[in-house]
């Protein structure tokens, strides 16, 4: 949410000149707006629009390549971007770390899995939702080299690398400036609203187990949004904003992914806590270790340098808290394991680490005593039974 609403406001500085707080604000309140009273359902409606958009933009992309983008040959080997790089080898490591385990919170994207028919319809949505995004982000990517070949990029005053885009699109007529800005608009409130609904979700049910009014959970996500935007405006960068969170996700999802298999059933949610915070008590050791004082190691937490450095800071930390999540969340089982042991042989009563949980009711799934085939396309009965089966901490 606050890297949505950065992105907002710089390219609307950059497009209009303009301040982009009052577009900031106007989307945050119509998007709670409807959002409030269309629920989930209206995000839906909202994604295809941004389908719409994003194809627009494209277009418009091509158009400003193919008729006002002129490329100049001596900034192409000037500029270094096509050599062989430090960072390049870094990042062939660094993104897919960090864009797989930062999917994994993505709330959005497991809503729609679940709200998927079938398996059938989720692999053959995927599937060409891959093909799409994959050709998106090839012609977004580009634009970052085209707008550095053509002088557009850096500019003056220099702007950042993560809004090269528009400042292609900006080369074209004003009317059509007007059109990005429109689009960009929607593209942000179609993203701002699934958050927002993805956060509503999960508090209702996750958090508060669907035993607080739905209307509190809507509230207490409006109180949010008001931190957010203030840090959304404070960020210097909308690429730290996800570096932030992917270095989060890169120390935690390790170990989480573990109690997800089945024959992993004595993994408990002690070690999935203990090894996402030593994870990244992981990189501050080798921050500190790496820049010699503990100052630097712990802006290494924030990469406040981002990827942009010619050293391998950025590129230690994505190892160190995959790495360390993995061995302190490992340190924290055999030391629970230990302890229940001595606990078991001390009060002579059983010892219970290693014994499988029970097995879920049907009801604890559905909601609903019935079984649904696979032939039957109704939906399942909900009830407002709850289960007593709960997962364990230690």
């Amino acid at each position: 949410m606050v890297a949505e609403l950065s992105a907002l406001q710089q390219i609307i500085n950059a497009l209009t000149g303009l301040n982009g707080l009052w577009a900031v604000i106007v989307q945050c309140i119509v998007t709670t707006v409807y959002t409030s009273l269309g629920g989930f359902r209206i995000s839906f409606i909202t994604d295809n629009i941004q389908g719409t958009m994003v194809v627009g933009l494209i277009i418009l992309g091509v158009i400003t390549v193919g008729v006002k983008t002129n490329v100049d040959r001596s900034l192409v080997k000037s500029s270094g971007l096509l050599g062989a790089s430090l960072l390049g080898w870094q990042l062939m490591y660094i993104l897919p770390v960090a864009l797989l385990t930062n999917y994994f919170f993505i709330s959005g994207f497991w809503l729609r899995t679940f709200a998927s028919k079938t398996d059938r319809d989720l692999r053959i949505g995927t599937s060409i939702a891959t093909v799409v995004v994959a050709c998106i982000l090839t012609l977004v990517g580009v634009s970052g080299l085209l707008a550095a070949w053509t002088g557009v990029w850096p500019g003056d005053p220099p702007q950042l690398g993560s809004i090269a885009f528009f400042l292609l699109l900006e080369q074209l007529p004003a009317w059509v400036v007007g059109i990005v800005i429109v689009m960009t608009v929607s593209l942000s409130t179609a993203a701002f609203d699934s958050l927002q609904s993805a956060m509503i979700s999960t508090g209702s049910n996750d958090l508060f187990r669907n035993r607080l009014n739905f209307w509190w959970i809507r509230l207490a996500v409006v109180l949010l949004i008001f931190p957010v935007a203030v840090v959304a405006l404070k960020s210097p960068s909308i690429l730290q904003i996800y570096l932030i969170s992917d270095l989060v996700s890169a120390s935690s999802i390790p170990v989480l992914v573990i109690g997800l298999s089945s024959k992993c059933y004595w993994w408990r949610g002690f070690e999935v806590v203990v090894g996402g915070l030593g994870g990244l008590l992981t990189v501050f050791i080798f921050g500190t270790i790496y820049y010699g004082n503990a100052k630097d190691g712990a802006k290494l937490l924030l990469l406040e340098q981002s990827l942009y450095v010619d050293d391998w800071s950025a590129f230690g930390a994505f190892v160190a808290a995959p790495i360390g999540g993995l061995l302190w969340g490992s340190g924290a089982f055999a030391v629970r394991v230990g302890v229940q042991w001595i606990l078991a042989k001390v009060r002579g009563h059983r010892f219970e680490a290693f014994d499988r949980p029970p097995v879920a009711d049907p009801s604890f799934l559905t909601g609903s005593d019935e079984i649904p085939s696979i032939e039957d396309d109704r939906e399942p009965t909900a009830t407002a039974k709850s289960s007593s089966l709960k997962g364990k901490f230690l």
